[in-house]
């Protein structure tokens, strides 16, 4: 019996890395894929494939995309999908920088690396903001529900997709603002975290209301702050059973649905974006016999 990969459901770590690989052209990435198949998977890491990737290997998954590239009324939404993606997750900086460096060697020849980004965990589940991140976060079995595919079939059940975006903050403009317009920025009061019914049509908690949606457009977030020399910002991560439900609500953050883009632009933007498909553990083991392998 598959299950999902036990990173996805698992609570919060203390530090994460992030990264992205494209293929290398000419190169067959079945060996080394097959390869990652064969090492032993916990919470520690979760694996996502590409759509590119997955259309090579001609065995093609239901659902997965890349993700799209979007402008609306004032924003941009770039798409940067790459091929594959490791998140690497622990306690312990020094553990994960080695988990990832082997990660990165196993791929050497056949994925070049695009994108590596450290994430943190501030304050118990803070934005850099200063807002918590994920609020209406689904726990327990509707994190399952709304997270892992069920009733697909061998070698689908147990597996989920993933959104991924860095997001870039001006923390500098944000800081100008009084608190009262940071808190329509977002919708909630930063004092207590509670939504508030007055806060304007673009209020962050607003564009992405969830339960707003038909069908309803739950999905399960797993963000951390990241901060480098380049500057500092959210690594926003969301699993879901399917692509759709985070997409309707980037549609609507980008106003595509009534003209409307969401508040957060006024201080934050995305700069990558991808989809992947995590396939599900049977045997403690990555399970990709739905792409052939």
């Amino acid at each position: 019996m598959s299950t999902p990969q036990p990173g996805i459901l698992a609570a919060a770590p203390g530090f994460s890395r992030y990264l992205e690989f494209s293929a290398v052209a000419d190169c067959n990435p079945a060996p080394t894929l097959a390869a990652l198949a064969a090492r032993a998977i916990n919470e520690e890491i979760v694996i996502g494939l590409g759509p590119g990737l997955v259309q090579r290997l001609g065995h093609p998954v239901d659902g997965l995309r890349p993700l799209p590239s979007l402008s609306g009324p004032g924003c941009e939404i770039p798409s940067t999908q790459a091929d594959i993606w490791f998140w690497v997750r622990g306690s312990d900086r020094g553990w994960i920088t080695h988990k990832a460096r082997a990660f990165s060697q196993m791929l050497k020849g056949s994925f070049r690396m695009e994108r590596s980004v450290d994430g943190f965990t501030f304050d118990q589940g803070l934005d850099l903001s200063g807002y918590v991140d994920g609020t209406e976060n689904p726990e327990g079995d509707a994190a399952f529900d709304a997270g892992i595919v069920q009733g697909a079939g061998n070698g689908m059940d147990g597996s989920s997709f993933v959104a991924t975006q860095q997001w870039l903050h001006d923390l500098d403009h944000f800081d100008t603002l009084s608190e009262a317009e940071r808190d329509d920025t977002i919708g909630r009061h930063i004092s207590n975290n509670e939504e508030f019914d007055e806060a304007p049509a673009s209020a962050h908690v607003k564009r992405t209301a969830q339960e707003s949606f038909d069908p309803e457009a739950f999905i399960v977030r797993r963000s951390m702050p990241w901060a480098d020399a380049s500057g500092e910002g959210l690594m926003f991560v969301a699993f879901g059973k399917t692509l759709d439900a985070f997409e309707v609500q980037l549609k609507r953050m980008a106003g595509l649905e009534d003209g409307i883009i969401d508040g957060i632009f006024r201080f934050t933007r995305p700069i990558s974006g991808s989809y992947f498909w995590c396939p599900p553990v049977s045997n403690g083991c990555l399970d990709l016999t739905a792409v052939g392998l």
